[in-house]
């Protein structure tokens, strides 16, 4: 006699749920073995980002900040984790059902796979398939000799529980297994014995002037690297040992070349303070930091080049295949960088190692390549970088702005003399004035910290008579060349946002 359906529907999909996660395990251990070999759900991942809607790169970061891609991954996973039951109840009648959908997913991670990279990058995501269509169909084929029939085709039902579990455990571990493996392939011990060789001539230390002390909350003259903020397009961070990395300058150019590491670094290095912004930051935002960068002014690699008249942009390309577009002209104007370390340590692996573009006044999207290996010349109107298809602007100036990091939104502060405190940065203007109004009333000049240079934000901070109630506190900014900030509230797309934060905070009588 049959148990009731529901008992069987159960055991199928957690069936089907076991082979999804015993393919996916098949599939990381595999991609660990080969480092050409590719994981299909950061495949998948990464042609997501590719291929989405602007929008939904927007909503991704203002959701998730810096952990929009491990969001993805959740994502993806979860679509996984509510597919594979579906298809293992719907495999009880028709078992080619389960099967088809395994060899469907296989398809779709081996496209992806391949996208950009060898053919051979799909391996892994071809093992899932099979492992996960074969334990479909040895689950739910008809016993020999008998009429199949839902409650009782393929292994028994408490051989499924135990197949079920056992392949559950097996695919976390092969998964396990799989990033064990991929650290092979780290950069990390290439990065920890490298020992850069200093600058032709270092800076000296930040003067104490340029640096508020004693203010809980408020951004650090240099951003530590472990803050610093990280948005690219990367779901795995490349990993470029020092001893095989090589960068190419080239296009629109007299004299081609191939440079590596060491040659690199022997043209001399010198030091620039400079701020970084994303285009994604929203007021108020944190994605943005400075830091004490290292490196070869890009000009150096221009010049042994040799730009061509008709060239007007310089394209950095990383060795994931992500493009940045800028004007020719910020390679002379300015302190533009191949950076190869940041606050004196080689570049973190999660911010370019071995080496990078650093460029002053320019959003990052458009100037400051990560993992790079080429430089190439070319123009504007035949070449489009990556965000430009995307709706974003093919030139983006950083735009005046300022921040109160203290009191934060929301925050509740006791009565009495207290401090508010914050960050504002032009890059290549600097800052000239910081004005805050409280409640709506007019604005007052705030005090600002001493100017590191007009590459850099500017610390500011204004004292503050706080008394009980509800208040609104307000900052604008106006740059080196006097224009004050734009008032005006835009979004983040085409080319950054812009308007004057306001916050709300609390103020209680101290108890």
């Amino acid at each position: 006699m049959e148990n009731a359906p529901r008992t069987p529907t159960m055991h199928a999909a957690l069936w089907a749920t076991a082979a999804a996660v015993a393919a996916l395990g098949t599939a990381e251990l595999a991609a660990g073995v080969v480092q050409t070999w590719r994981s299909p759900v950061v495949a998948v991942a990464e042609s997501v980002i590719d291929r989405s809607p602007s929008a939904f790169t927007r909503f991704g970061i203002r959701t998730f900040g810096t952990n929009d891609k491990a969001a993805l991954i959740v994502g993806i996973l979860l679509i996984l984790a509510v597919v594979a039951p579906l298809l293992g109840v719907a495999a009880r009648r028709r078992p080619w059902a389960g099967v088809s959908g395994f060899i469907l997913f296989g398809v779709v991670g081996a496209a992806a796979s391949m996208d950009g990279g060898p053919t051979a990058a799909a391996v892994p995501a071809v093992l899932a398939a099979l492992i996960g269509a074969g334990t479909m169909l040895v689950a739910f084929r008809p016993r020999s000799g008998e009429r199949r029939i839902p409650s009782d085709a393929g292994v028994g039902r408490r051989e499924m529980l135990a197949g079920a579990g056992a392949l559950t455990a097996l695919g976390l571990v092969m998964a396990a297994g799989g990033r064990a493996l991929r650290d092979r392939f780290s950069a990390a011990a290439s990065r920890a014995a490298l020992v850069l060789p200093g600058a032709g001539r270092p800076l000296p230390p930040a003067p104490a002037g340029a640096s508020f002390e004693g203010i809980a909350g408020l951004s650090p003259l240099y951003t530590p690297n472990g803050r610093f903020y990280r948005i690219d397009t990367a779901l795995l961070i490349p990993q470029v040992p020092v001893e095989d990395w090589t960068l190419r300058v080239h296009g629109m150019v007299d004299e081609p070349f191939e440079i590596g590491f060491d040659e690199l670094t022997a043209l001399g290095l010198v030091e620039a303070d400079i701020t970084l912004t994303c285009v994604s930051n929203r007021l108020g935002g944190d994605l943005v930091g400075n830091a004490r960068w290292l490196g070869v002014p890009l000009r150096l690699l221009l010049e042994r080049a040799g730009v061509q008249d008709r060239a007007d942009q310089i394209v950095g390309r990383s060795v994931d295949g992500y493009t940045c577009g800028f004007p020719v002209e910020a390679a002379f104007d300015r302190d533009a960088l191949v950076a190869v370390g940041m606050n004196g340590e080689p570049l973190p692996l999660q911010h370019g190692f071995p080496a990078r573009l650093v460029t002053p006044g320019l959003y990052g999207y458009v100037s400051a390549t990560k993992w790079l290996s080429e430089i190439e010349l070319t123009r504007f109107d035949t070449f489009d970088q990556y965000w430009v298809p995307r709706g974003y602007a093919e030139r983006a100036p950083i735009k005046t702005m300022s921040r109160i990091d203290v009191p934060r939104s929301g925050q509740i502060v006791d009565a009495g003399d207290t401090v508010i405190a914050g960050v504002a940065w032009a890059q290549t203007r600097g800052i000239s004035k910081v004005e805050v109004s409280i409640d709506d009333g007019p604005f007052a000049e705030a005090e600002l910290a001493d100017a590191l240079t007009d590459d850099t934000w500017r610390q500011w901070r204004m004292p503050w008579a706080a008394t009980a109630g509800a208040h609104r506190l307000a900052v604008r900014c106006t740059d080196g060349d006097g224009q004050l900030q734009r008032e005006a509230r835009d979004e983040p797309l085409p080319d950054g946002a812009s308007g004057w934060q306001s916050l709300l905070v609390t103020v209680r009588e101290p108890s």
